[in-house]
């Protein structure tokens, strides 16, 4: 199956996803859309990213023939991923359920955290995604405890997203907002923080700093690569080996922002694959589902 993988983001933090996606599926190719003229995402009503999420959605289906469609921006994925779900004709995968059961395997003593932008913690998408989990069955694996209760302290981090996008990752000014934004989910003790936003982990070290050795992070973009590759699997979507030898994977990058911005700081962050990134125009109208349901 020679179509691509199709990602979007707000702007740079899927890139992490996007790396965890090439790394592991390494024959496949890839399209990958950052909304960085119309980011940060999180302050925006989540009516408003909704129309975005299904703006980018729709142009991979469109315009690129994807057979999948990433959701590598919490945020989208709060305000817009079940409507996704329900009206693309192609699988639709997301950050939060695979993060999520991470984190809850990641904990022994039940006490997780997660933090992400206002947009994405208000939405209440991580606390529903926790109540649902299968506590007895999740919290068994490497690390965890069968049987704990999970309680989750949620954070929203303003202004981290802001500092990754000017390429900011490390300082006494990031250090200072980390202590303040963090010290909610330090005080609840937790052994466990998920990192709910896509930008967040290129402030891992910070946020490592001020949280302690003795909590674990846990970052989704290497689960949500491995969702990608089990979901691919199960439609046999993946790509042949023989098609990948003839023809090696091409990976796009695109942005509705400025483009020579995007290039450079996506290169430093993600690797070389950005020094050919192209220009994305928003101005999509979405189709119905009876013109693409095949």
């Amino acid at each position: 199956m020679d179509r691509p993988i199709g990602m979007f983001d707000s702007g740079f933090g899927g890139l992490t996803v996007a790396r965890a996606v090439i790394d592991l599926l390494p024959h496949e190719h890839l399209v990958y859309i950052g909304d960085t003229g119309r980011y940060p995402y999180g302050p925006r009503p989540l009516a408003e990213v909704r129309g975005f999420a299904h703006q980018l959605a729709w142009s991979l289906v469109k315009e690129f023939d994807v057979k999948a469609v990433v959701v590598a921006c919490n945020t989208a994925a709060a305000a817009a991923l079940h409507e996704l779900e329900s009206e693309l004709p192609v699988p639709v995968i997301d950050v939060v359920a695979p993060g999520t059961r991470a984190l809850v395997r990641a904990t022994s003593t039940g006490r997780v955290g997660v933090i992400g932008t206002v947009g994405t913690i208000t939405s209440g998408a991580y606390q529903r995604e926790v109540a649902s989990c299968d506590i007895d069955t999740t919290t068994a694996g490497a690390g965890g405890r069968a049987g704990v209760d999970v309680v989750l302290t949620a954070a929203a981090c303003p202004g981290f997203v802001e500092f990754v996008e000017r390429g900011q990752t490390s300082g006494p000014e990031i250090e200072i907002l980390a202590e303040r934004l963090l010290a909610p989910v330090k005080e609840a003790d937790v052994d466990a923080l998920l990192l709910g936003c896509t930008h967040y982990p290129y402030l891992a070290e910070v946020i490592a700093g001020v949280m302690g050795r003795q909590v674990a992070l846990v970052n989704s973009a290497d689960e949500t690569a491995r969702e990608v590759r089990d979901v691919l699997a199960a439609r046999k979507l993946l790509r042949d080996a023989a098609a990948a030898a003839a023809e090696p994977a091409e990976h796009r990058f695109l942005s509705s922002g400025d483009i020579s911005w995007f290039a450079d700081l996506g290169g430093r962050l993600l690797g070389p694959e950005l020094r050919d990134a192209e220009q994305w125009h928003h101005e999509i109208v979405h189709a119905t589902v009876s013109e693409h349901r095949t």
